[in-house]
């Protein structure tokens, strides 16, 4: 007799990476760092994210990157969903504090609006939809590159005027943890680029410890501050309904807005899902820069939002898959209809002609 699966439905992925961090944040609850091992794990999470943005300059194709400029609209129509449409949402949501939302997590909100779009994730349901999968290789590369820049300027000049504190000096930290080692990362790459293709899986594990490593230092600060005392189980249920309307707006808005533009329905499907989704692996690190003490709330809306993202834009690819299979077989049945027309006109001509040279 089978036993029972525990595992999840296909259609309701459960990534492995969000349980991870669930359980550094459970660890950080029971064993939250203090003292001298706080100063270094501090340290040695500056240094992880400074390494994070090294290696994804170094990994970043600058060619293709510059290859996927002919489709100049549809990076633009990315570009303005991420970093124009998300944020003015955001900023839109002010009005649910303090109602709906407090402070602190209407900053989380409006951060994660102002995050670059994703890459991996795009591509796979790009992939999985028929989509346009080099236009989202190169409008989630284009968004990463963007955002090391605007993200930092949009929250010195959103943050601050929506009363949360941040501090322009933040712009210089930026400067040196994310943007100067994703420079070097790029000039190194022609050298460096090939060692790390070839051992792209372990730098993956890198990638992902480094990334645990600033959730668990964010959220020990926060315990150690007493700072999740000011959320209830109340307003985080507020939050996950607030986030569950910002990702049905957009992934209509971009859906519909697509079409309207006249793009494709390759296109159109790399626009919905670039277009709606927001960076996890890119915002993580630039919280822990810009929110110091404060980045255990702030960053909590935005692993919310991620793994949201991830379950509805599975069920959706898999819609888009299905109706395009369904497009094609219909295409195909026509053309098999055409053909055999063509023929029977073909044979009657012919019996025509045998008819008529039998009569004479």
């Amino acid at each position: 007799m089978r036993r029972p699966s525990l595992r999840p439905p296909s259609w309701l992925p459960v990534d492995g990476y969000i349980l991870a961090l669930v359980g550094t944040i459970a660890l950080a609850a029971a064993l939250p760092a203090r003292g001298p091992v706080a100063t270094a794990a501090e340290g040695t999470s500056t240094g992880a994210v400074a390494l994070l943005f090294f290696l994804y300059g170094a990994r970043l194709s600058t060619h293709e990157a510059l290859a996927g400029l002919r489709h100049w609209r549809l990076h633009l129509t990315v570009l303005a969903c991420t970093f124009v449409i998300f944020p003015l949402l955001g900023l839109a949501a002010r009005g649910l504090v303090p109602y709906v939302l407090p402070p602190a997590l209407y900053t989380g909100l409006l951060f994660l609006c102002l995050v670059p779009s994703t890459v991996q994730s795009s591509i796979a349901f790009t992939s999985l939809a028929r989509g346009n999968v080099a236009a989202a290789i190169c409008a989630g590369s284009f968004s990463s590159i963007v955002g090391i820049v605007a993200t930092p300027l949009l929250a010195a000049l959103v943050l601050r005027s929506g009363g949360a504190g941040f501090s322009a000096g933040a712009l210089l930290s930026i400067g040196c943890q994310l943007l100067l080692p994703f420079v070097a990362g790029q000039l190194l790459r022609r050298w460096i680029g090939g060692f790390l293709t070839r051992h792209k899986k372990v730098l993956g594990y890198v990638d992902r410890s480094s990334i645990l490593l600033v959730v668990y230092t964010a959220f020990s600060t926060g315990m150690v501050q007493g700072i999740w005392h000011q959320v209830s189980p109340l307003r985080l249920l507020c939050l996950l309904g607030v986030e569950a309307v910002l990702l049905a707006v957009m992934l209509t808005g971009t859906s519909f807005g697509s079409k309207k533009l006249g793009f494709a329905r390759e296109d159109r499907i790399a626009i919905t899902f670039a277009g709606s989704k927001k960076s996890l692996a890119a915002g993580l690190p630039m919280a822990s820069v810009l929110f110091g003490a404060q980045a255990g709330l702030a960053v909590l809306p935005l692993m919310l939002f991620h793994q949201m993202q991830l379950m509805v834009c599975a069920v959706l690819a898999k819609r888009y898959a299905r109706s395009g299979a369904e497009a094609v077989g219909e295409a195909e049945a026509a053309q098999g209809t055409d053909a055999r027309a063509t023929a029977g006109e073909q044979t009657e001509t012919k019996a025509g002609v045998v008819m008529g040279g039998a009569r004479r």
